[in-house]
């Protein structure tokens, strides 16, 4: 081919990329388009003023929001002592106790019950090391840069989860109470001591799939695996501590009478005080709108030990999972759940309220999205798990309002004690997992859950860990 044949191709092929780059950006002509939105009328250069030098949050709030949520409920589960996870992101293990220990406290009559939750993370955070570990075993022989183990070397360790990891956790290792294992600076504030866990499964993840490819023995690479896993548990103690095996408690009526003295292990304070069997007496419901009701879905690695069970939730609509949150509330019954907590969340008034804030009249434009649009986009998912403990049923007969204990501590200034209330409608829009007891589940319901489940991917956005 000729010089000017090739520069003549070479300049054609330049001006097709120039004009495929060029097609769908912004020209001069769209631009001046753009500019006519802008609003120069004094009140909006007020307005400008006032966005650009303060808080949006403080800009919106709706001093013309008609509700008035006070601490008066119609149903409420008897319930002591607000717990703070404070710089960690262990709400699914605070929730997943607190529901116990409420529980526990009225089975018991006890004045109070304080748990520890450091010991019950130092045991997660080893499972969920030792998941990471033989996963990625299992995976060694796809490539490194395979959907499965990029997402598994994204996440090597998190301290956040869900309620399978309370059920396989407590059933195995039991509780203490918490001077058995009080918390450390490290189990408050948990972002150095997870990055250098992280760091170092990351290595040993690597070492792992290297012994893999050179076809060591099974049993050399689980010799392998139980030292990394000694080097991991090491870590863990210098950073929460090393967990106690028994421990003495004194068992006190609601008088603050002490009633008996006695030594238990973990596994043996658990059966006495709390019994359940959290693996086989609950059941997981969803709400999400994205999906078809009445379907069981499972997702994949989404559990916290490797020999333990994936979270696996029917997908229900909003009324029927309600119905079975007022009947374990009104046999005062706590219950976990969780939900998307920083949308209208109010957080010095202890409300969640579609009507706190008002976006739309400071923009000057709607947000429109429905829960199911929201999903899709990645714009609204599970993100925090709490106690549901109260209900208040209006005179139609409907909840108009629910009672929640976080795990956040106690806000002097609102008088709530460090409990939320959420609105009815704040809930439909907001609310994604409830975990009850079966005996609150009707018998149709429950037949659904024995069907096939449908399994979604680990990298699924809409099943993050919660924290």
């Amino acid at each position: 081919m000729k010089l000017q044949s090739i520069i003549a191709l070479s300049a054609m092929a330049f001006a097709c990329a120039a004009t495929a780059q060029t097609k769908g950006g912004i020209s001069e002509e769209m631009m001046n388009e753009i500019r006519t939105y802008a609003d120069h009328s004094p009140s909006q250069k007020a307005l400008r003023n006032a966005v650009a030098n303060n808080a949006i949050q403080t800009l919106v709030v709706n001093n013309d929001n008609p509700n008035r949520l006070d601490m008066n409920f119609t149903h409420r589960v008897p319930s002591k002592g607000i717990t703070n996870q404070r710089s960690s992101g262990r709400c699914w293990l605070f929730t997943g106790l607190n529901f116990l220990r409420a529980q526990a406290m009225l089975k018991h009559d006890l004045p109070e019950l304080k748990l520890s939750q450091n010991y019950n993370f130092f045991f997660d955070q080893l499972e969920k090391s030792n998941l990471f570990l033989q996963s990625v075993i299992d995976y060694a022989g796809q490539p490194i840069d395979s959907q499965q183990n990029k997402w598994l070397f994204a996440h090597a360790l998190s301290d956040g989860g869900q309620f399978t990891g309370i059920a396989d956790n407590l059933m195995k290792y039991g509780i203490v109470p918490d001077y058995a294992m009080p918390e450390t600076y490290q189990s408050e504030h948990t972002a150095d001591m997870r990055q250098f866990l992280t760091w170092k499964l990351r290595e040993d993840g690597l070492e792992l799939r290297k012994m893999v490819a050179e076809k060591k023995s099974a049993k050399d690479i689980e010799k392998r695996k139980t030292a990394m896993l000694g080097e991991i548990y090491r870590m863990l103690a210098l950073n929460l501590g090393e967990p106690p095996t028994e421990f003495t408690f004194t068992q006190k009526d609601s008088k603050g009478n002490a009633i008996e003295t006695k030594k238990y292990t973990p596994k043996e304070f658990y059966n006495k005080f709390m019994g359940n069997n959290l693996a086989e007496d609950y059941v997981m419901i969803m709400n999400d709108p994205t999906r078809p009701y009445y379907k069981v879905f499972e997702i994949d690695l989404d559990r916290h030990t490797y020999d333990g069970k994936n979270w696996r939730y029917l997908n229900l609509p909003m009324e029927e999972i309600k119905a079975m949150a007022i009947e374990s509330i009104k046999d005062s019954t706590a219950m976990y759940f969780s939900c998307d907590v920083k949308k209208y969340l109010d957080r010095e008034g202890g409300t969640l309220d579609l009507q706190n804030y008002d976006y739309e009249s400071l923009f000057g434009t709607k947000f429109g999205m429905d829960k199911a649009e929201r999903i899709t986009t990645g714009t609204s998912g599970s993100s925090h798990a709490m106690t549901l403990i109260g209900v208040n049923i209006a005179e139609n007969g409907k909840p108009d309002k629910w009672l929640i204990e976080n795990s956040w501590g106690i806000n002097p200034s609102n008088g709530k004690k460090g409990h939320l209330i959420a609105t009815d409608e704040w809930m439909d829009e907001y609310f994604f997992r409830l975990v009850v007891d079966k005996k609150y589940v009707p018998a149709k319901t429950l037949k659904l859950l024995e069907g096939e489940a449908t399994m979604l991917p680990a990298w699924d956005p809409m099943f993050a860990p919660e924290e």
